[in-house]
């Protein structure tokens, strides 16, 4: 069975991301892996933990409720969102993944890096790149 694996935030670009690997998913016959990374550390507290975990059960039941065969992982190990997200799909091996994107100033990719970057170019398959609705 093939594997699509989706990079989440409760965000517009997270959402547009989702959307379409839902969509690949039945489309493909696919299993999909949603994964929401944290770094942690002290903005990730206990009201930050729990809006988290309530979207997390809203994506559960949406996927189920249109039959997406899938699995939500939540890491919270202190690595970058990217570094999650590519070993997740080395780990699974999946056949391509889904990220959603926005647009960012100059100065904005410059001091933030660009998770997207990184993940299109160390990715151990082809990337989707999906831009929000916004």
């Amino acid at each position: 069975m093939a594997t699509i694996v989706v990079g989440f935030v409760p965000k517009a670009e997270g959402q547009a991301a989702l959307r379409r690997a839902a969509e690949e998913a039945l489309l493909r016959e696919a299993r999909l892996v949603v994964v929401n990374s944290h770094r942690g550390g002290r903005e990730y507290d206990g009201q930050e933990a729990l809006r988290g975990e309530q979207e997390l059960t809203d994506i559960r039941e949406q996927l189920t409720d249109a039959g997406v065969d899938h699995e939500i992982r939540q890491l919270v190990r202190g690595m970058d969102p990217a570094d999650d997200l590519i070993q997740v799909a080395h780990d699974v091996g999946a056949d391509f993944i889904v990220i959603g994107l926005r647009r960012r100033s100059p100065v904005g990719k410059l001091i933030l890096g660009s998770n997207a970057q990184r993940i299109l170019l160390d990715a151990p398959c082809p990337v989707l790149a999906v831009k929000s609705e916004e």
